[in-house]
């Protein structure tokens, strides 16, 4: 048996020491595998991920960044058949634009003992507009199956050189073997910023390069001779430093629900221009504090110079607020204003585009504009207010000094007993319920001469979700009944973006849906345009197979539709924090009326479990008054954030819910 698995290992290091990675030398060992041996569960692995980055210099248009991507994918199932899809973002600022070349990419299938291959061509390559920064090019590998294994390589040429992309080194899938290069020339100084829970130390080396300058000369041109060109070229000698990565076999970074942005905990490293020194010059720096970051974003005309502005507003605002004198009147009238007045284009960004007097005029602005016009109103009102600049969900948790950590801006208004932070772009927002895209740990103050302070983003209020239910369970295992859902804080929030943009009807189908073929009639919701109440939603409802008969004997939940199906957490371990964007209480009220000639033989214990730290507290209790039984059942989340050490915790407390709110009550006949 040892020299059996002696020789199964050997056989393997062999194997993996052979592989080769050239561009089309797939080996049918490749195709032949069926999973990952190291992630059974994985639906694709890539194979081998190769990128350099490197800087090229080009006569007469000076230096440009390129970057060289190579990858190969297999695909083990159905599931796997997204991977064969490569999106490329390309920046665009003007006339400056990223451009992708290069492509060539192939789809290599098992075919009777032999190596198919089927070449991407240049139809299946599409170029699309996303906004006026971005454009995208998209590709899908031909002639996909379980079991293919895919392969492309392209050319990324950007102007942006102080730009560089973060280097990953972790992906929702695993990855076998993982190489990477950054080379830079001595006139540009970057510093590391490493995220991530990977071990990633690079190999670093120095080499000489140059650059060849070619000028040329004429000569003659009288009479009597002919002209002559000349050509001369001289060198330029530098120093470059290159970064080496080399890994294998790196695990796949897998998301579970309640992640702010799993990029935040994703392995990699950011390259951050710290200063360029060029012959002949002086030494130019960029953003190395957070200090240095704010007074630069400040001093900007698009950012700091908008809030000085206050002419093509104050005739409307005196007309508005003059005679109010109290703060919180101020702001909520001004907040008020800006809502209604300018509507947001869609558009993230913590720099102006078109500047607050064109969007005040046009009444349509960018995120920037809108609440960079809100805050310098609250200012001309008197307030103490200030701009926050903040980093969204999806854009990461900016954790080392860097200009592109921040893509958003709020306002900030400072009062005698606290503050406020408001966001005008989101007409459903009141003050201190920003939209949930900007809950994402802090964000930086910005006072009037460039400085900052960090203020917490998420919010200390709890929003609740009150549900009161009266069910009517008959004989045959069906229910029906009303249901009254009153909504505040952020869950009110979130409920009038769903409800008040979409089709009635569609929402009322997609309620039914939820709750797996209700039956919903009499549908209502109230203030949902009122934004100083609770949202409130009621409904009646039948609903089929909500109990188990067997015998004489009933068999039922009695949360029924309403209950908890599975536990979010199923990763046996987790390393980064379970992000709920807010604090909740949840309260479920439900009186049941049991059918005639029946009484509750047995009912679940009434209970109450709570997390350490009192981050959670569950309570379940239950009344049998005969003829009906009432339910009474709170559900808190008393933070916004639970850190990894109460993981374990935390998928313990979930577990005891679902277990609880699915126990049984059993009816017998009298």
């Amino acid at each position: 048996m040892k020299i059996t698995t002696i020789l199964f290992s050997l056989c393997f290091t062999i194997t993996a020491f052979a592989q080769d990675y050239k561009f089309g030398k797939i080996s049918k060992e490749e195709l032949e595998e069926k999973f990952n041996p190291l992630d059974s569960s994985a639906s694709a692995t890539y194979l081998y991920k190769n990128r350099r980055t490197f800087f090229q210099y080009k006569q007469g248009e000076g230096f440009s960044l390129i970057t060289e991507i190579h990858e190969r994918i297999k695909i083990y199932n159905q599931e796997g058949f997204d991977y064969a899809t490569e999106q490329v973002n390309l920046h665009k600022s003007g006339s400056d634009n990223e451009e992708v070349n290069n492509i060539k990419a192939y789809t290599y299938n098992l075919l009777e003992g032999k190596v198919e291959e089927t070449k991407l061509t240049k139809d299946g390559i599409f170029k699309t507009e996303k906004s006026k920064y971005f454009d995208e090019v998209k590709f899908t590998m031909p002639n996909i199956k379980e079991g293919s294994v895919v392969e492309f390589r392209y050319r990324i040429s950007s102007p942006f050189y102080w730009n560089v992309d973060d280097f990953d080194f972790q992906y929702d899938i695993p990855v076998k073997k993982l190489d990477a290069k950054f080379e830079v020339p001595e006139y540009f100084v970057f510093k590391t910023n490493v995220k991530g829970f990977l071990p990633i130390t690079p190999k670093t080396e120095k080499e000489n390069d140059k650059i060849t300058f070619t000028s040329k000369t004429r000569s003659g041109g009288n009479l009597n001779g002919a002209v002559r060109t000349t050509f001369n070229s001289s060198d330029v000698e530098f120093t470059k430093s290159i970064s080496s990565y080399h890994l294998k076999d790196i695990p796949a970074l897998k998301e579970e629900p309640y992640v702010n942005s799993i990029n935040n905990y994703r392995s990699s490293i950011k390259y951050e221009l710290s200063y360029t020194k060029f012959p002949q010059s002086t030494v130019n720096y960029y953003s190395t504090t957070w200090e240095d970051v704010v007074k630069t974003i400040y001093k900007s005309s698009n950012f700091g110079g908008e809030l000085n502005k206050t002419s093509y507003y104050k005739d409307e605002l005196d007309a508005i607020v003059g005679s109010i004198s109290g703060p919180m009147e101020r702001v909520a009238l001004i907040f008020d204003f800006v809502k209604s007045r300018i509507k947001w284009n869609g558009y993230y960004g913590k720099y102006t585009s078109g500047g607050v007097k064109k969007a005040f005029k046009d009444q349509v602005g960018n995120v920037a504009e809108i609440n960079l016009m809100l805050t310098s109103m609250l200012k001309y009102a008197g307030l103490n207010a200030y701009p926050v600049l903040v980093s969204t969900r999806r854009n990461g948790i900016p954790l080392f000094p860097t200009r592109e950590g921040y893509n958003y801006v709020v306002s900030y208004v400072k009062l005698s007993d606290g503050y406020i932070l408001l966001d005008a772009t989101n007409k459903y927002s009141v003050p201190n319920v920003l939209p949930f895209r900007t809950l994402n740990w802090q964000g930086r103050v910005i006072s009037d001469k460039g400085g900052s302070t960090l203020v917490d983003l998420y919010p200390k209020e709890k929003s609740k979700n009150n549900i009161f239910m009266m069910v009517t369970l008959n004989e045959d295992g069906s229910i029906k009944g009303g249901c009254r859902n009153i909504k505040t804080s952020h869950n009110a929030l979130r409920y009038r973006e769903r409800y008040n943009n979409v089709n009635k009807e569609d929402f009322i189908e997609k309620l039914e849906n939820k709750h797996g073929g209700l039956e919903v009639s009499e549908f209502k919701v109230t203030n949902e345009l009122n934004l100083s109440k609770p949202v409130k939603e009621s409904f009646k409802f039948i609903k089929e197979s909500q109990a188990d008969i067997i015998g004489d004997k009933i068999y039922f939940s009695p949360m029924f539709f309403l209950k908890t199906a599975e536990n979010p957490f199923k990763l046996e371990n987790r390393e980064f924090p379970v992000d709920f964007g807010y604090p909740s209480a949840s309260r479920y009220q439900i009186t049941i009326s049991l059918p005639e000639g029946y009484k509750a033989e047995s009912v679940p214990e009434s209970v109450a479990y709570s997390m350490p730290d009192n981050l959670g507290l569950f309570k379940f209790n239950i009344i049998n008054r005969g003829t009906s039984i009432q339910l009474l059942v709170d559900e808190n989340i008393n933070q916004s954030i639970i850190l990894p050490m109460y993981y374990d915790a935390l998928k313990e407390y979930f577990k005891q819910i679902i277990e609880k709110e699915n126990e049984q009550i059993v009816l017998t006949r009298i």
